[in-house]
């Protein structure tokens, strides 16, 4: 079975340190720009804000001693971002990786998706939401609460007066 065909799929994760990281995100981010020239049109073309798209972008550009990617302010032929020669390889680096991943976990767990290779009808007893299953929380008990007072016609039970 061609690795491709198969319903597996493999989401990779690198962590770089404790607060760094590089997924399937950032790798876009960085294809796109790429691609574009530009962080706001790759923003625009992955459906996230450009606030996002530069935080990761910065928070690239500070894992690592060189940048992944430069930018030049606006002006008339406008501003545009560039990758460096670092940003390119970490691409490609990421790229290969998790095409090694997806081989691996297609070679391996192949049997497991067989098995889950689709939705299912469920048994009733399935169906039922598990919330009714799960005891509620004990919630303390409060004083009753006093009648309110008599202060209008008999059956009004505090309103007041009627309005005619």
């Amino acid at each position: 079975m061609n690795p491709r065909e198969s319903a597996l799929g493999v989401r990779l994760r690198i962590d770089l340190g404790p607060d760094s990281s590089i997924g399937p995100g950032k790798v876009a981010l960085l294809e796109h720009i790429e691609a574009s020239g530009s962080l706001s049109q790759a923003a625009r073309e992955l459906g996230m804000s450009y606030r996002r798209a530069w935080l990761l972008l910065d928070d690239l550009n500070h894992a690592f001693v060189e940048p992944v990617a430069t930018a030049s302010v606006g002006g008339a032929g406008g501003g545009g971002a560039r990758l460096t020669a670092l940003g390119r390889r970490i691409i490609a680096a990421y790229r290969a990786v998790e095409h090694a991943s997806l081989d691996a976990a297609t070679t391996r767990l192949a049997w497991l998706a067989g098995d889950a290779a689709g939705p299912r009808p469920l048994k009733a007893a399935a169906r039922r939401p598990m919330s009714r299953a799960l005891p509620q929380p004990h919630r303390a008990r409060s004083a009753p609460r006093a009648a309110a007072p008599e202060s209008g016609p008999p059956g009004t039970r505090g309103r007041g007066a009627r309005r005619s």
